[in-house]
């Protein structure tokens, strides 16, 4: 991996290059359509950095920090809007931060002991789908699902965790939240809108829920302006999650379940919208938890992880994972 590890830090420092120009030239210029052309060679090689890795583990993170987050922080930038364009201006430092990763300026408060135990679990649970995936002929397929999908979960609890660590030691600043216990969740809004990775939400908001709001509610009306922000967030998330499978199914043509998915979920949270404002009475606590993440666990098995398995990504990762784990303990057994 020494190879791919030396290509991943070009990568990453072309895109801290791509960021002191936006800020220091691209910057000095009006927002509006002139600052947005004075942008858009960064947001082309944001999305065409990523398919420059190979591996996985490395390529999956900056497509999705990049290839997504990063260039819509440009878009709302290009406008004068989003945090790249906060009053007073960031430093240089903060601005390349802010860009690249989900980061805010540190609150001072350490990592709480539950949060370290947490994380402690987490790599042990990890640890043990990777080992239980090396027997994967004689497990269940949709065990495998199961499995498959408690990966994707852990994985981008702790990618944003290493991440924190290494933002707060190198600029002093920390991770925006991710997740509010997903598990608690009594509704498609309450899973999608306040407890499922917070930093997307975090960024479809400003960029497409509130400016779509805004533009269809003096000629529909506040309530179908709420369904059509609601469906165009949704729609907008899908394509960009068929832009990340692009990339990990190494350019195969989309089957577009993905945006599929999303979509339905769309469609489904305007519906909870309308019957809460309906009055229409809300299942007990319990009865709600367990019919959401169902929904979720159901609707992802059928149109989500399909082209995940389908193509080796999954089995891919895990693999790349396991040669990681040998690689760090090989490394370490030799100093």
């Amino acid at each position: 991996m020494d190879p791919e590890l030396e290509l991943f830090v070009k990568v990453w420092l072309t895109a801290v290059g791509s960021l002191v120009y936006c800020r220091q030239i691209a910057g000095r210029i009006p927002g509006g359509p002139a600052r947005l052309l004075a942008v858009l060679p960064a947001v082309y090689l944001f999305i065409a950095l990523p398919f420059q890795l190979s591996v996985v583990v490395l390529g999956a993170p900056t497509v999705f920090y990049l290839g997504w987050l990063a260039n819509f922080k440009l878009l709302l930038f290009a406008f004068g809007a989003g945090r790249l364009a906060a009053e007073p201006p960031l430093s240089l430092v903060e601005f390349v931060a802010v860009g690249l990763l989900p980061v805010q300026k540190s609150k001072g408060a350490e990592s709480s002991p539950g949060n370290r135990f947490r994380l402690v679990l987490e790599s042990v649970a990890l640890a043990a789908i990777l080992w239980l995936s090396s027997y994967r002929e004689f497990i269940h397929p949709n065990v495998m699902l199961i499995l498959y999908g408690g990966t994707i979960g852990l994985c981008l609890d702790l990618m944003f965790a290493v991440t924190s660590v290494a933002v707060r030691a190198a600029v002093g600043m920390e991770l925006e939240p991710q997740f509010d216990r997903p598990y608690l969740a009594t509704s498609l809004q309450d899973f999608w809108g306040r407890r499922w990775n917070l930093i997307v939400t975090g960024i479809l908001r400003p960029s497409v829920y509130l400016p779509v709001r805004r533009f269809t509610a003096p000629y529909a009306g506040e309530k179908l302006a709420l369904a059509a922000a609601i469906l165009a967030t949704f729609a907008v998330s899908g394509l960009m999650h068929e832009f990340i499978f692009f990339y990990l199914t190494s350019r195969a043509t989309p089957t577009w379940e993905v945006t599929c998915f999303f979509l339905l979920h769309g469609f489904c949270v305007v519906l909870e919208d309308q019957m809460k404002r309906g009055g229409v009475r809300r299942l007990p606590v319990g009865a709600s938890r367990i019919s959401t993440l169902g929904f979720v666990g159901m609707t992802g098995a059928w149109l989500f992880f399909p082209q995940l398995i389908n193509y080796g990504v999954a089995l891919k990762g895990i693999e790349e994972c396991l040669t990681a784990i040998a690689y760090v303990r090989d490394r370490m057994m030799v100093m």
